[in-house]
C-alpha cells in the first residue's frame, strides 16, 4: 500500500497500462463466467458470441447507419443546449439579479428526468428527430447551464477588481476576465454532460423509433439477443471513450497554461 499514497500522479505510460489491464480483467472475467458454464447464455451472452452477433449486425442488418443515426442525434442536442446554455450560464455567474431571476427554476428543471417527458414531447412533435433531439436538449441544457454559472461565479475577485482598476467596463470584465479565466472550467462541464447525453438518446431511441442503437437494443430484447444488446452496449461505451478522449485532447491544446 506504500505505493498509494493520495493524490500522488502517475505517468501517462502507468495510467493507459492500467487502464488497459482493467478491461482485461473485466473481459477474462466475463469469458470465464459464461464460457465456463456459470452463466446461462440466455441472459448473458459470451464475448465470442457477441463479436458474431456484432459482425452479423454490421454486414447484414445496416448496424453502421444505427450508429449514426445515434451520434447524430447525441451531437445535433448536445450542441444545441450547448450553444443556448453557455451564455445563458455566463449571464448567471456574472450577474447576481440574473442568477436571483433564473437559479430557482433551473435548479427545479435540472432535476426533472429527461424520459419522463418522452410521452409529452412524442405529442407534441411527433417520433420524427424533432423529438429525439429535444429529449437529449432537456437533458443536457439546464444541467450545463447551472454548472457553467457556478463556474463563472467562483472566478478569483481580486482579478474582476484589478480590471476595474485598470477602467474596464462591466462587459469588458465579461469578456476580458470572466470567460478566459472559466473556459477549461466550462469545457470540462461540456465534456461531462456530453456524457450524460448519450444516456437520453438510449431513452429517446426506444420509443417510437425505427433506427439508432436503442432501437436496436430493444428489438433485440424481444428476440433475447442477449450478443446483440451487449455489443450495443459496448459500442455507446466505445463512442464515448473516443469522444471523452477527444475532448480531453482538445481542451489540452487549447488550454495548456491551465496544466502546465
Amino acid at each position: 500500500m506504500a505505493l498509494l499514497r493520495p493524490l500522488e500522479p502517475v505517468s501517462q505510460r502507468t495510467r493507459i497500462l492500467l487502464g488497459v489491464a482493467f478491461f482485461v480483467i473485466f473481459f477474462a472475467a466475463w469469458a470465464a463466467a459464461t464460457l465456463g458454464g456459470y452463466v446461462s447464455k440466455t441472459f448473458l451472452a459470451d464475448p465470442i458470441t457477441m463479436v458474431k452477433d456484432g459482425w452479423i449486425l454490421l454486414t447484414k442488418f445496416g448496424f453502421a447507419h444505427d450508429i449514426g443515426m445515434t451520434v447524430w442525434r447525441v451531437l445535433g442536442g448536445f450542441v444545441l443546449a450547448a450553444v443556448i446554455g453557455v451564455p445563458i450560464g455566463i449571464l448567471m455567474g456574472a450577474y447576481k439579479p440574473i442568477e436571483a431571476f433564473l437559479e430557482p427554476f433551473v435548479s427545479f428543471a435540472r432535476y426533472l428526468p429527461a424520459s419522463a417527458f418522452v410521452p409529452l414531447l412524442i405529442l407534441w412533435a411527433g417520433i420524427g428527430e424533432t423529438q429525439k433531439l429535444l429529449v437529449i436538449f432537456i437533458g443536457s441544457f439546464f444541467q450545463i447551464i447551472l454548472m457553467v454559472a457556478v463556474s463563472v461565479s467562483n472566478t478569483r475577485r481580486d482579478l474582476v477588481e484589478a480590471a476595474y482598476t485598470l477602467g474596464s467596463t462591466s462587459i469588458g470584465v465579461v469578456r476580458r476576465v470572466l470567460i478566459p479565466a472559466t473556459a477549461p472550467d466550462i469545457a470540462e462541464t461540456l465534456r461531462l454532460v456530453l456524457g450524460w447525453a448519450w444516456t437520453y438518446v438510449i431513452v429517446a431511441e426506444l420509443i417510437g423509433s425505427s433506427s439508432g442503437i436503442g432501437h436496436m437494443i430493444i428489438e433485440s430484447q424481444a428476440l433475447m439477443a442477449t450478443g446483440q444488446i451487449i455489443f450495443g452496449i459496448i459500442v455507446i461505451g466505445v463512442i464515448g471513450l473516443v469522444s471523452d478522449l477527444l475532448f480531453k485532447f482538445v481542451n489540452r491544446q487549447f488550454f495548456a497554461w491551465r496544466l502546465a
